[in-house]
């Protein structure tokens, strides 16, 4: 056999990796080169018409079910594709990053699913893009190990029927790998990460009674979902395995996709495994596409918009009635608190709230939820277990009770909490702390005993956008406005100093950090992602 041909594809200003060549080899790049061009021109249309999207509701202040695709919602005939062994049981999913340490612990956690992000728990170095990717590969061949060069301890992996099944999560269409290009022409992430993992790991995964499993993120129509579905088709021809191998479990996290939840099933559904329910994602895309609608839209608080919140009970439980229609997995919310080491009281006020949400989703009809630690796996576990017994789901839960109306997907005003002071310094702290660890390279960040990923950022700095820009009075009786924004995270900068000391602080990104949350939190042009500009200033 021929050796591959070169590949199209540069690599652009990235300093070379260990065993870099198993990942980036010709035959790997030619396959991204190729999704590349048959499919980057589509991606980018959806996005323009992302935007579209956005100037209509910022013009009518309203969303409605898509009148053109009623016919799909009305046939109660099809169905998505049998879920495989694998992804049957789905009662404890963890996430996290793809770093060595993390990617046996996660396997190793006794969750039934693994989330392995290159996501917004992942801050998109070329070296966390490439060596995740190896770790990944790596575990697959059984020849993973870490030894942490602080504690001396050594981690490696239990029995293969022990592990976790794999779910891989892409980054979104709107991001850009500047490391790869073809004709001067960055590829998006989205094809870099899932091109990458699907190449290497698609048949080797089919041989282990698995398959190339994934979770697509920041989805806001059927139409982007039907281009994944192609992505699909065409892979799985390109390396000759059946098609229907590939899963899929779509997250909806935006709330243009909460509109259209069966349409995104049926355009995947010989490729369709679930839909999730992301907390901190959905409301940031409520506000960022209402956020010209008035007081009537704005959102308090993070912390005082609960799953119990109607508008949130709306989207949760319309998505558990819509998967079971649809015979898919209905995948509930992360339960994001890191146990402390020395605060057992502080674990045992938490562990209560993980216990009662669990609870909650279970009782709902969910099949499964998130947990970002492994000692949450057993808490979490606990509660599906009391409901499904010995079965691996609730499909069979129809929830043909529920009833949603488009007006409930959106009724914000229906939440008696209002913004505060203190929500705003939550805010900034957070926000601060966050995009501080990010450029640093770090996409998953313990932040006030709560793992905090990209979305956690997104909603803070959209929220003092929002404040502001609505005239928000807190009940102290000030007003929102950029002056008390940057007075406040000057105070969050100053107090950091004093707790991190003067050297860590320098050696840190912490100024640049405050200044591209006041960036996108104050200018007047509001920015689709912070991690668009934030990408600009990360190195490596």
């Amino acid at each position: 056999m021929s050796a591959p041909a070169p590949s199209p594809l540069a690599i652009v200003e990235a300093e070379p990796l260990p065993r870099q060549e198993e990942v980036l080899t010709d035959a790997a790049l030619a396959f991204v080169a190729e999704l590349h061009r048959r499919f980057t021109p589509r991606r980018d249309e959806l996005l323009a018409r992302r935007g579209e999207r956005r100037a209509e509701i910022a013009r009518t202040s309203t969303l409605d079910f898509l009148p053109e695709t009623a016919a799909i919602r009305a046939d109660d005939s099809w169905k998505v594709a049998p879920a495989p062994a694998a992804l049957n049981d789905r009662r404890v999913e963890i996430t996290g990053p793809t770093d060595r340490k993390m990617t046996i612990n996660a396997l190793n956690s006794g969750a039934k699913v693994w989330l392995a992000d290159f996501e917004d728990a992942s801050a998109p170095t070329w070296e966390n893009v490439v060596l995740g990717q190896l770790s990944l590969i790596d575990a697959y061949e059984r020849r993973i190990d870490f030894t942490d060069p602080r504690s001396g301890k050594s981690y490696a992996l239990k029995a293969a029927d022990e592990l976790a099944t794999v779910v891989m999560r892409p980054r979104g269409w709107h991001l850009q790998e500047r490391h790869l290009q073809l004709d001067g022409s960055p590829v998006p992430g989205a094809l870099v990460d899932f091109g990458l993992y699907f190449f290497h790991n698609a048949k080797r995964l089919t041989e282990l009674g698995k398959g190339p499993y994934f979770y697509l993120p920041k989805t806001e129509s059927h139409l982007e979902a039907r281009l994944w579905n192609d992505i699909f088709v065409f892979a799985q021809e390109y390396v000759d395995i059946p098609q229907g191998t590939v899963r899929a479990t779509v997250l909806i996290e935006t709330i243009t996709a909460a509109y259209e939840m069966e349409e995104i099933l049926y355009e995947l559904r010989d490729h369709a495994s679930g839909l999730n329910a992301g907390r901190w994602d959905y409301l940031f895309s409520i506000v960022k596409n209402f956020r010209d609608g008035g007081e009537k839209f704005v959102l308090p608080d993070r912390n005082a918009v609960t799953m119990t919140a109607p508008f949130m009970r709306a989207y949760t439980e319309l998505l558990v009635r819509t998967c079971h229609k649809r015979g898919a997995h209905a995948i509930g919310g992360m339960a994001a608190f890191i146990p402390s080491r020395r605060d057992a009281e502080v674990n045992k006020v938490a562990f209560e709230k993980v216990k009662a949400d669990k609870d909650r989703e279970a009782a709902d009809g969910f099949d499964g939820s998130w947990v970002a630690h492994p000692d949450l796996v057993p808490i979490a576990m606990a509660s599906f277990d009391a409901v499904l017994g010995s079965r691996p789901n609730q499909k069979d839960r129809l929830r043909e009770d529920v009833s949603v109306a488009p007006g409930d997907l959106i009724a914000i005003d229906s939440l008696d909490a209002k913004p505060t002071y203190e929500g705003l310094r939550n805010a900034v702290q957070v926000g601060t702390r966050y995009i501080e660890a990010w450029l640093r390279g770090l996409g998953a960040v313990a932040i006030f005993n709560l793992m905090e990923d990209a979305a956690t950022a997104e909603i803070s700095r959209s929220q003092i956008w929002q404040w502001i820009n609505a005239g928000v009075v807190f009940e102290n009786g000030e007003l929102a406005t950029p002056e008390l924004t940057r007075k406040v995270a000057a105070e969050e900068l100053a107090a950091i100093r004093a707790e991190v000391g003067e050297e860590a602080f320098t050696s840190g990104k912490w100024q640049q950090a405050h200044d591209l949350l006041l960036h996108v939190s104050l200018d007047a042009d509001y920015a689709d992602f912070l991690t668009l500009p934030a990408y600009e200033q990360l190195v490596g």
